[in-house]
Formats: structure tokens, C-alpha cells, sequence
């Protein structure tokens, strides 16, 4: 993409003569969307990002937070990887992950886990098909191999994302105080060194070309805009990182991302307020010929841009050989402008801060839709429980898990295919202490397609909800931002709305959004994507144990839900069993309006917790895709079973969310211990047959166990 005439205007006025074609390369993608945010960054000031146990929030590579009571801290972060993925899965997805460790690798940190939200179209399309499948095993096949564990996530499938995939990755690490490092440069007269694979010409234009709509022809055309990744380098460069970090070699840091060493070392000299004097013959590359514009925006992977002091640069080098990883002292940090030379040219002058910030924003127009009307499907209790039980969204999501190694790190404690993720930290704290984080990942396009606002609150109280049931207290949140084309009034009003109605659920619930991710664009030959805001949510518990979401057939079934409600927006519904975003609707038509939400949620998931940290709880799971007629399907095993009663059918397929089951054997015990802060209604029985009866005032069903995971197995029956 060409520097667009306005902004061209803008650098002219600036250097007060005409770019080069580097320096119009390197502003036209370090002012892309995808690097500036120049239609959202208005709207990420709705964030709270403070909080007591933040240390770093947005604006580096990563945020880092606090373990409560312990000196440990953890690296938080996502990115997505939308376009690449769509036009060459495999790739596209492997080197999302390559990305997000090495932002990880930049604040000193060692990745410990990775969670992945993948949203798809239809699940009976063969292209949707091929997409999860190349997705799956990019993720699997560079995760596997550099030995980060894939420990949680989300996968949904909904029309709006036909010709649009997304790629959500979140990674968290590990450090100490005496082992941080920023993305922010530290003195004039340091070195910058790029160490890593060598550069070659893959992910030219990469930044631009996630910047723009996707084309019918995008998976031919736009191929060279994919980087290629190498999961053996990325293992050595996290290796060779821990042992940089180890010696104190490192100043600053930052990881080779979007438009490559151009705008990792901008931006890093940028921050501190610096330049940079830069020679570009100087960097390690992989083809012959390549010419400065070439070299300074190539996206390929495993390389980072370390700032170290020149008495050091040597113990780098040595260190990098150690790790047969390539090393180029690439140029100094300075006091004045940011400036490449090439071949005995200057081919970029500029001020490094104008490179990075200067991009202006985007003035857009905002049309809101209007209310959806009510108007229900007539529908049978079985044949509807089939379909919501067996809809891929809701469906087993074992296919894609069982391809992730999750317990490499042997912090593993709850496994992927619960409500979140539970990992050990066994050197935190003190010795006679338990300490542990819990991992959760998601949006539902079915929820923010209905009602942007109301469904972006009901991702994050649903994220919460699912810490809350295996006992953990929310600590932060990021978000990686889905979007549609913004200069369409409508497409800009939904996502608007739904950033908007994700910040002030965090703010209910007390959790600091510490850092995040915007993509927009999501747009192609099939129309835009409904506002998808991903959110991942970090939690802290004690002890290494939780509840199973299964039932042990040994207690009562209980449902813990908000005392109060409210509408969740401006054309919100005030009824808790509303069916609005619901995959009933998905499945047989109609339209509704978003059910009511919790009215306090944060009072509510520190109930939830309470529960689940109970002797007498034996199992939780909360509701959430396709409602209680899923969450019950899923907690029945061959050895133990569901028995409950509802007095209308409709119930069981609401979505609204802060509701979960629970098995206990006292009952009154749960009741004291949520107190005010939330309703407890009796659903039923566990059972020790392993079959699921359910009772309407429409009538009853029943399931045996073999029966519900035959339909629950739909991804695996058509895949494997």
C-alpha cells in the first residue's frame, strides 16, 4: 500500500523535503492501522489499566503484574494474527505464537503458557474446516516444539467470519524484579544488536497488509506478506534470552514484529526519547540483494533487538554463538535523530518520535442499529437440546486441545477442556505456601453480533466467572480487539460499542485491562466480522486444587446466579432467560434481545469462588455457550449423572452468564457462604447412573452418557 496523499503531506511538512522510499515505506506501515490504531485508540482510554498489583501496563511489549504476597512477577499478553491465518493457516498461526513468546522474551520473562481464542466460519464448510485444521497444527507444531504449554482458549464458529478467521494468541510468563527488562531505551551511546534468524525478504508489508480489507484472491496474492516461522530458533532464542537475562546483558529490549527491524527499533529508542544511528549492511541476512527497504521492514521471525552497553556487546556475541544464533551490532543509540544508513546513503532521517506517534487519528462516524424484536421459534425440547448440545461452537473441543502438549513445565494442575486453566507456581512465595494462576480465554460473536455492548460485558463476566469456578480471584485482563472496516458507520458503532461495554464490565469487576491488541479490517468479500473482543484473564488462587466441572453422582445440583439483574445496554433485554446471541437462535431462527446481566459482578464471582473453595463443593461449572442444556450434557461421565427440573424449557437455553452449577453435599453451608451476593436454586440430583434426565413443564428427556458424547464429538467425527 502506498503512503496515502494525506499522510504523505504530513511527512513532508515534517522532514521538510520529499521521503526516500525507505523512510515512505517505514511511515506508511509504522502508521498503519495495525501499528497505530488510528481508528481505536480513542476508545482504549475507557480501560482502567492501574491497579495495586500492576507493575507495567500498556504501551511494552508485555504488562507485568504482581503474584499477591509473593515477590513474583508475571508477564501478560496477545496479539492476533487474523490475515496471515487466513491466507496460509499453518504459518499464519505458528508464528502468532512465535510473536507473542518473544513479547514475552522482551520483559525478561520465561513463557510459561499460551492460551488461543480461534473464531471460524460455519463449521460445515469445507474451507472453515481447512482453516481450523491448519490453524490447530501451526498452533500444536510451534508450541509443542519450543515447550510452552497451550493450557486454555475458546474456538467458535459464526457466519460473519467466513472469509474472516481470527487468531487470538495470549502468552504468560515469569520473572523477578531483579530480571525485568523494557521496551524502552535507556542511554545514548548503547549498541543495538539484532540477534536472531537472519533476515530475508517474508512478511514484506506484513503491518500494511493486516491494515486492509482481505480480497477475494488474498491467498495467492498476499502470500508474501506471511512470515514463515522456525520453532527450533525460537527455542534457542528463549534459551539464549534466560542467559542474557542471567548476566544482566540486557538494557532494553524489543522482539522483531510488525513491520521488522524498523519498527522494533524505532519504537525502542522512541520511548526512551532517543535516535538511532543504524547501518543496514551491517545486519545478518539470508538473501543476496536485499536493498534497504527490504531489510528494515522484512518481518521474518526469531529475531530481537537487544540495547546493550558497548563493553558488553562481545559477551553477547559469544552468547548468541553458544546458541548458534546469528548476532549484528547494528548501530548505536543516540541523542538526535533516528537514522539508517546503506551503502554509504542515508536512507531514513527522521525523528524517531514522530516515526512511532505521529500518525494522526481517524475521525469516524458512529450508526447505531436498532433493537432487535422479539419473535421466539417454536421448537421441541429434544430436538433443541441436539442441536445446541451438538452445535460446534458448544461441541467437545477435545480435537484441538489433545494436539497442544499442556503439561510440558509440569505446572499444569486443571487441564484444557474446563472452565480455566490451573497452573502450579511452585517456587513463589514461601515454601509452606501454595501458590497458583488460573487462565481463561474468549469471546462469542453470537453474543457481540446480537448486541455489541451487552455481549463485550457478557465476555467479561463470563472470563470471570469461569476463575471464580475453579476458586480464583481475578488479578488482570488483556484484549485483542476484533474488528470489521471502521470507515463504515455501522461496522465502527458495533465494535465502538463493544470496546466501550468490555471496559466497563472490567471496571465492574475490578480487573485492570493491562495491556491488549487491536485488529481491524476484518473485512472481505462475505461482509465484516461481528465485534469480537477476545478477552484473557489472568487469576490467582491458593492451593493447586479445584472442583471438576464433572459430578461425582455423591451430591445435590445447585445453581448460583445473580441476586439482581440489568439490561446490559441501551436495546438490552431486563430478562435473565432472554435468548439474544444464543446458539438456539443460531439454530432454529428468530431474534431476541441480549439477556439481562449481573448487576454487581464482582460481588458475584467472589461468591463464586467462595463456593468453589468449599470442602462440601464436589464439582462447578458455569453456564455459558448454548446454557444450562450444555453445561448439564457436560457434567455427566460414564459413572455419574445429572437429574434436574426446570419449569420452562426456554430456560435452559438462555446464555446469560455469572451462573453455575454446583454439586455439593451442603447445601446450606453454599447458601451462608454466598450470603447477599447471590440467588441459590435447587436444580436436582446428582446421579450414580451416568445419564442426563431433564424435566420441563414441556416435558422431560433422557440421555445416556455414550449418547451425549457421540453428539458432543462433532469436531473429532469430521476431522480425524
Amino acid at each position: 500500500m502506498p503512503l496515502a496523499d494525506a499522510d504523505h503531506d504530513l511527512v513532508v511538512d515534517e522532514l521538510g523535503r520529499e521521503p526516500t522510499r525507505a523512510e515512505e515505506h517505514l511511515f506508511e506501515n509504522l502508521w498503519s492501522e495495525h501499528c497505530a490504531y488510528r481508528s481505536s485508540r480513542m476508545l482504549l482510554s475507557a480501560f482502567e489499566s492501574e491497579g495495586e498489583h500492576v507493575e507495567i501496563g500498556p504501551g511494552d511489549d508485555a504488562a507485568v503484574v504482581r503474584v499477591p504476597g509473593t515477590d513474583t512477577l508475571l508477564t501478560f499478553g496477545i496479539e492476533s494474527h487474523n490475515h496471515p491465518s487466513y491466507v496460509d493457516p499453518y504459518d499464519g498461526a505458528a508464528t502468532g505464537i512465535g510473536g507473542i513468546v518473544r513479547d514475552t522474551l522482551s520483559m525478561g520473562a520465561y513463557p510459561i503458557a499460551l492460551a488461543d481464542s480461534l473464531y471460524f466460519g460455519p463449521f460445515d464448510r469445507e474451507h472453515s474446516r481447512y482453516l481450523l485444521d491448519g490453524v490447530v497444527e501451526g498452533i500444536a507444531d510451534y508450541g509443542n516444539a519450543i515447550g510452552v504449554p497451550t493450557v486454555a482458549g475458546s474456538v467458535a464458529f459464526e457466519e460473519g467470519h467466513v472469509g474472516n478467521p481470527l487468531v487470538n494468541v495470549a502468552c504468560v510468563g515469569k520473572t523477578t524484579p531483579d530480571r525485568l527488562v523494557t521496551a524502552e531505551a535507556q542511554e545514548a551511546g548503547n549498541r543495538l544488536v539484532l540477534l536472531g534468524n537472519a533476515t530475508g525478504r517474508d512478511g514484506l508489508g506484513g503491518a500494511s497488509f493486516a491494515s486492509e480489507d482481505l480480497d477475494e484472491d488474498a491467498e495467492t496474492e498476499d502470500r508474501p506478506a506471511v512470515q514463515v516461522g522456525d520453532p527450533y530458533s525460537e527455542k534457542l532464542l528463549i534459551e539464549c534470552n534466560e542467559a542474557l537475562v542471567d548476566e544482566g546483558l540486557i538494557e532494553s529490549a524489543r522482539d522483531l514484529g510488525a513491520a521488522g527491524l524498523g519498527g522494533a527499533s524505532s519504537e525502542l529508542v522512541a520511548k526512551g526519547g532517543f535516535g538511532a544511528d543504524i547501518d543496514l549492511n551491517a545486519v545478518h541476512t539470508r538473501e543476496p540483494g536485499m536493498n534497504a527497504t527490504e531489510i528494515l521492514l522484512a518481518e521474518s521471525q526469531e529475531r530481537m533487538c537487544y540495547e546493550v552497553t558497548p563493553e558488553n556487546v562481545e559477551r553477547v556475541r559469544e552468547i548468541a554463538e553458544r546458541f548458534d544464533l546469528g548476532c549484528s551490532d547494528i548501530g548505536e543509540i543516540t541523542e538526535g535523530n533516528y537514522v539508517c544508513q546503506f551503502d554509504g546513503e542515508t536512507v531514513v532521517d527522521a525523528d524517531a518520535d514522530y516515526l512511532a506517534e505521529g500518525a494522526p487519528l481517524n475521525d469516524l462516524a458512529r450508526e447505531p442499529p436498532e433493537a432487535p424484536e422479539r419473535d421466539l421459534p417454536a421448537f421441541d425440547l429434544r430436538e433443541a437440546f441436539e442441536a445446541v448440545v451438538a452445535d460446534p461452537t458448544a461441541a467437545s473441543k477435545e480435537w484441538v486441545y489433545r494436539q497442544y502438549d499442556h503439561e510440558v513445565g509440569l505446572r499444569t494442575a486443571v487441564e484444557p477442556g474446563d472452565d480455566a486453566a490451573l497452573l502450579a507456581l511452585h517456587d513463589a512465595g514461601d515454601e509452606d505456601e501454595e501458590h497458583a494462576i488460573a487462565l481463561s480465554s474468549g469471546a462469542n460473536p453470537h453474543w457481540t453480533d446480537s448486541d455489541p455492548a451487552a455481549g463485550a460485558r457478557a465476555v467479561a463476566v463470563e472470563n470471570a466467572t469461569n476463575l471464580a469456578a475453579k476458586g480464583a480471584t481475578p488479578l488482570a485482563a488483556v484484549d485483542c480487539l476484533n474488528g470489521g472496516n471502521p470507515e463504515d458507520p455501522e461496522t465502527y458503532d458495533g465494535f465502538a460499542s463493544a470496546v466501550e461495554g468490555l471496559a466497563d464490565a472490567c471496571a465492574a469487576l475490578s480487573v485492570p485491562v493491562v495491556g491488549g491488541n487491536v485488529s481491524l479490517y476484518n473485512d472481505s468479500e462475505s461482509g465484516p466480522i461481528a465485534p469480537t473482543p477476545t478477552l484473557a484473564l489472568l487469576g490467582t488462587k491458593s492451593g493447586y486444587d479445584a472442583p471438576p466441572t464433572t459430578v461425582s453422582g455423591e451430591g445435590e445440583l445447585v445453581l448460583v446466579e445473580p441476586t439482581e439483574y440489568a439490561a446490559g445496554s441501551g436495546i438490552g433485554s431486563d430478562d435473565p432467560h432472554a435468548l439474544g446471541g444464543s446458539l438456539l437462535l443460531s439454530q432454529f431462527g428468530g431474534s431476541d434481545r441480549f439477556p439481562a446481566l449481573p448487576a454487581d459482578p464482582g460481588a458475584l464471582v467472589d461468591a463464586l469462588a467462595r463456593v468453589a473453595d468449599l470442602d462440601s463443593t464436589l464439582a462447578t461449572h458455569d453456564a455459558s455457550d448454548g446454557g444450562l442444556a450444555v453445561t448439564l450434557a457436560e457434567m455427566v461421565t460414564d459413572d455419574a449423572g445429572v437429574a434436574a427440573e426446570f419449569d420452562d424449557a426456554a430456560a435452559l437455553f438462555s446464555e446469560t452468564p455469572g451462573r453455575v452449577v454446583v454439586e455439593t453435599t451442603d447445601a446450606d453451608a453454599l447458601r451462608e457462604a454466598v450470603a447477599d451476593d447471590a440467588t441459590v436454586t435447587d436444580l436436582g440430583t446428582a446421579t450414580g447412573d451416568g445419564s442426563l434426565s431433564l424435566s420441563t413443564a414441556d416435558g422431560s428427556i433422557e440421555y445416556p452418557s455414550d449418547e451425549i458424547r457421540q453428539l458432543r464429538d462433532v469436531l473429532a467425527a469430521e476431522l480425524d
